[in-house]
């Protein structure tokens, strides 16, 4: 697979963990892998959690030169100076987000296993769509994007597209060709070696 056709790898965070190790943590992985964008998925609700987490991140992310987007809370986003928005919600207004937050910023959209409210988001204005659970996952419905949703979307939309969820070597091989991001999280950060374990997961890409 050449460098053109390859996709691009999506960090998102573990729901929960202690600031400054997982800084350190991210640090050795964006050191060693090319990422294009981070996302902070902490479960908290804590105004001021998400504040701090979102600054250590920031810098070590900028320090790379890798857009950091937080998930949900768009108001937190332009204030803590993050790149952009992921929503987990299609249901928001994209359309007047994108007046709010401005030409620049970055708002994704996850929506879940269904083309149609894919293609809603991508109308309105969203810069990428995620799809997922790509792997068997007992989270939410119990149901998977299939990869006809992903060959479908990239023969006939141009918005970039997110492979996310449960993700394992087999299922990186298999859906490398039709996708333009996997959103890899939870598969690396439970390992002794994250970037170890990034490294095996993206094996098949070459």
């Amino acid at each position: 697979m050449s460098d053109a056709e390859r996709p691009q790898i999506y960090l998102i965070t573990p729901p929960a963990f202690e600031i400054d190790p997982f800084a350190e943590t991210l640090k050795s992985v964006l050191d060693t892998h090319e990422i294009a964008c981070l996302r902070l998925s902490l479960a908290a609700r804590d105004e001021d959690q998400l504040s701090r987490a979102a600054d250590a991140l920031r810098e070590v992310a900028h320090a790379r030169d890798v857009a950091i987007v937080v998930e949900d809370h768009v108001l937190l986003a332009d204030r803590l100076g993050l790149d952009g928005v992921h929503l987990t919600d299609t249901r928001k207004n994209i359309r007047k987000l994108r007046t709010e937050m401005g030409a620049d910023a970055i708002i994704g959209a996850f929506c879940g296993t269904t083309r149609h409210d894919g293609m809603n988001a991508a109308e309105a204005g969203a810069d990428y769509v995620s799809f997922g659970p790509v792997g068997a996952s007992t989270l939410g419905d119990g149901n998977s994007a299939d990869f006809e949703v992903f060959e479908w979307w990239t023969e006939m939309i141009e918005v970039p597209v997110v492979a996310e969820g449960a993700l394992t070597v087999e299922l990186i091989a298999k859906f490398g060709p039709v996708t333009d991001f996997f959103g890899i999280g939870t598969e690396i950060w439970g390992q002794d070696n994250p970037s170890a374990a990034l490294k095996t997961l993206l094996a098949p890409l070459g």
